[in-house]
């Protein structure tokens, strides 16, 4: 296993993550939202895997990442959701429940087909 070039990996990953917020918190939420939600991460992982495994894989990660976005969504809007009415904690539990049921969900209909 080449360590430098995992260290590359996490070090891009955090870059990204910084990167959100910082411009959360000195610019504007709005803006922290649009990299947060940017395909930054998942053009990372997918130049990453193409390196590592090739076009095939590439392009199955591409459409399972089409279909998993779903969850994510939902992970999002109930996160929204509760943070109205809960702290953050409970809400990031309530939210990651949605999202782990939705994903079992999505995976049965995509293995179903």
């Amino acid at each position: 296993m080449d360590y430098s070039y995992l260290a590359l990996k996490f070090l891009i990953g955090g870059g990204v993550l910084v990167g959100v917020t910082f411009l959360a918190e000195q610019a504007d939420p709005k803006y922290g939202g649009i990299l947060a939600a940017a395909p930054i991460t998942t053009t990372l992982a997918i130049l990453f895997t193409y390196s590592e495994a090739g076009q095939v894989t590439t392009q199955q990660l591409v459409m399972d990442a089409f279909w998993f976005v779903i969850p994510t969504l939902l992970f999002l809007l109930a996160l929204y959701l509760l943070m109205a009415r809960y702290p953050l904690l409970p809400s990031f539990g309530g939210a990651y429940g949605i999202w782990l049921a939705a994903v079992v969900v999505m995976n049965r209909l995509l293995a179903g087909s």
